[in-house]
């Protein structure tokens, strides 16, 4: 590795905004020093100047499907590809994600441990970190069983948490509620019993890993929010009547500091197919909707994570992210908030907080430079001026 200095406008350090000109040092792959103001670069160190760019710490995507492909019906046709395939289409994946300034991804679902029997093969580091849970579990025919991840019981539940472990997942990913794209299933209603999410959470702590919960159906997020799961994925809260998140709901959400993705983000370029809004439509959910949600949930001080749920189809490419958080911030979302749920909060969700998502000495050079104040217009994500990966500028 080479030493190297970043001169820019600015930089958002994972938290706030610091402006009037910032240096940072990088050697051997971290951060070596970061210096506000006009500040002398050390004799030997080749310096690279972005006048009007602003620094950021490398994104961090926290709901992302690698094996799948963003082509129709993507998660549904995994069972049908051969396992030998996929090695491919995560390195493709990952590529993309890269190319839009995401650093570090959370995988939350495979097809039978694919991601990480890839990521056990070798790290790389011209590709983002990968933090991955494996095969979600769900009920048997319940959401994404396809995926290889069916169970039943709390004796099946305990048994493929520890098989999970035994594999290397960093985290469970637990399908409380049924989902839109597997027929047959209820977004209204939970998948499990009470018991069996007790068991998948007490086995996965007892092994040093988190659960995040997939929760469409509002008995569900509650059931999620009972039990003391330490992530909630989408949150929409789905009844027979729509989907709605109780702002008294929100509070409580809050006050037990569980992280919520709520997986907004779709490609503006692509018309979603009228089969697709007519699915979504029949489980109660819009556009609208979602947007309304995220507000209440950050309004309530709901520690809000970005992730877009990427791969499923042709509206949810891999690289989306950037839309996620200029959706976040039409949802009346302030710009830092957002980007600190891309950036600090994310690695912290991800369990790497204490060398990803902030701008410091001694974490990780994953960085991202945008041509312009994302604080101030947030769509300068959509055009990354430069990607650092562990230091390295990615071509």
């Amino acid at each position: 590795m080479t030493k190297r200095a970043l001169r820019v406008a600015r930089m958002f350090d994972g938290e706030r905004l610091v402006d009037g000109g910032v240096l940072v040092l990088i050697d051997d792959g971290r951060i070596a020093d970061v210096h506000q103001g006009r500040a002398q670069t050390p004799d030997g160190w080749p310096v690279r100047e972005e006048p009007n760019g602003t620094l950021l710490p490398g994104l961090v995507d926290a709901h992302v499907h690698l094996c799948a492909d963003a082509g129709p019906e993507a998660l549904g046709r995994l069972a049908q590809r051969p396992e030998t395939d996929l090695d491919a289409v995560i390195e493709a994946s990952l590529g993309r994600h890269l190319a839009a300034g995401v650093t570090t991804i959370r995988d939350l679902g495979d097809r039978r441990g694919a991601v990480l029997r890839w990521r056990g093969r070798g790290v790389r580091d011209d590709l983002p970190t990968v933090v991955a849970a494996g095969a979600p579990l769900t009920s048997v025919g319940g959401h994404c069983w396809s995926l290889g991840g069916e169970v039943a019981g709390v004796d099946g539940v305990r048994e493929a948490v520890r098989l999970r472990a035994a594999a290397g997942a960093d985290l469970v990913k637990v399908m409380a509620s049924g989902g839109v794209f597997t027929p047959g299933t209820d977004t209204t209603r939970p998948q499990f019993t009470d018991e069996a999410l007790v068991a998948t959470l007490t086995q996965a702590h007892d092994l040093g890993l988190r659960v995040t919960a997939h929760a469409h159906a509002l008995s569900a997020v509650e059931q999620a929010l009972r039990v003391g799961v330490d992530g909630i994925e989408h949150c929409t809260c789905v009844t027979s009547a729509g989907a709605r998140v109780p702002a008294e709901l929100a509070d409580r959400l809050a006050a037990s500091g569980v992280a919520v993705c709520a997986t907004l983000g779709t490609d503006p370029a692509v018309v979603t197919p009228p089969e697709v809004v007519a699915m979504a439509a029949r489980a109660g959910l819009s556009e609208a909707a979602l947007r309304d949600g995220a507000a209440t949930l950050h309004r309530a001080g709901v520690r809000l994570v970005a992730g877009s749920d990427a791969g499923l189809g042709p509206a949810k490419p891999h690289g989306i992210l950037p839309e996620t958080l200029v959706e976040y911030v039409a949802c009346g979302i302030p710009p830092t908030a957002a980007l600190a749920s891309a950036t600090s909060v994310g690695a912290e969700v991800c369990g790497l907080g204490r060398r990803k998502g902030r701008v410091r000495p001694g974490f990780d050079a994953d960085l991202l430079v945008v041509d312009g104040d994302p604080t101030s217009d947030i769509t300068v994500l959509r055009r990354p001026l430069a990607v650092y990966r562990a230091g390295e500028r990615m071509e």
